[in-house]
Parts: C-alpha cells; structure tokens; sequence
C-alpha cells in the first residue's frame, strides 16, 4: 500500500532530523510543554508526543510536509511502525491527553504552535471509542477545539501519536 511506504519514509527522516533540530525553551506562560527536538513533553497529561502529524516530518525548527490522513486499520499500522522505527512505545492518544492539547486562547488552529508547528485545523483521532455510541470513535477537532463522537473508523482524518513517559 503506497501510504504506509510515504509513512515509513516520514518516521525514518524523524529520526534523521533530530540530529540537527534545536529543543524550544519553556515559556513562563505555558509550562505545560517542553519541546525536544522532534518530541514535545506534556508534563500535564504525562505523555511525549510527537511534534508533527503522520505524514509530516520534524526539520528542526517547523514540521514540514503534507499529513496523511488515516483510518483506524492504517493508524494501527502507522503505529506498529513509528515503535519499528522511533522506538518506544507509540500509540493514539486519548480522549482527555488529546483534548489537554486544546489551547482555547489560540487562534485557528486551537494548538500552541510553538511547540506543534503547522498542525492543520481539522479533526484528529484518539483510540477510544464512543461509549455512547460504539461505532463511532473520539476525535479532537484543532479547528474549533471541540471533541466529537462520531467518526466512524473507516474514515480517513489526521493523527498524532504519543507515548507514555
């Protein structure tokens, strides 16, 4: 399948980019994140994400590159191959450690760019299901900063992935 060869390709030039990436300083205002080179810490939820969404890479300064939008399967697979290829132990975030990285206060998109540049303003996926309606799955949605319940798993939206610390 083509996209998982592009999604290969983005997580082995992760990890060639942090070579030459720099780490952003904590900021008095938002001491919730700390940015290392291609990860950013959330000392709130307790997690590392990666800075950039499946499908772009990390160059040092900004995430670069067009994101790959997935469904549930190929998010498993995205997975399986950023733990490959990163190391560690990668994973959908949930419901809560997604919502934490809504910034109310922001302009679109509802994310702090300093420390997740060039996110684009639409929904992501989280793992968890809907309990309400278990067909469906959680998603955050960086353009409003809403959570809906109502992406059923073959359909195709952006991700980013975390693991624990």
């Amino acid at each position: 399948m083509p996209v998982f060869h592009s999604i290969k390709f983005m997580f082995n030039l992760i990890g060639a980019a942090c070579l030459i990436s720099i780490s952003t300083p904590v900021s008095a205002n938002n001491a919730q994140f700390i940015a290392k080179e291609h990860i950013v810490i959330d000392l709130k939820s307790g997690v590392e994400w990666l800075r950039c969404s499946v499908g772009q890479r990390w160059n040092g300064t900004e995430c670069i590159g067009e994101i790959v939008r997935l469904n549930q399967e190929m998010a498993t697979e995205a997975i399986q191959i950023a733990k490959e290829q990163l190391g560690g132990d990668w994973r959908l975030p949930t419901r809560d450690e997604l919502e934490n990285l809504v910034c109310h206060e922001c302009n679109k998109p509802k994310i702090d760019k300093s420390f997740f540049p060039n996110t684009p303003i639409e929904p992501f996926w989280t793992g968890e299901q809907n309990e309400h309606s278990p067909r469906f799955f959680w998603s955050v949605n960086f353009f409003t900063g809403h959570t809906y319940g109502r992406f059923a798993p073959f359909q195709e939206i952006a991700v980013r992935l975390v693991r624990d610390r």
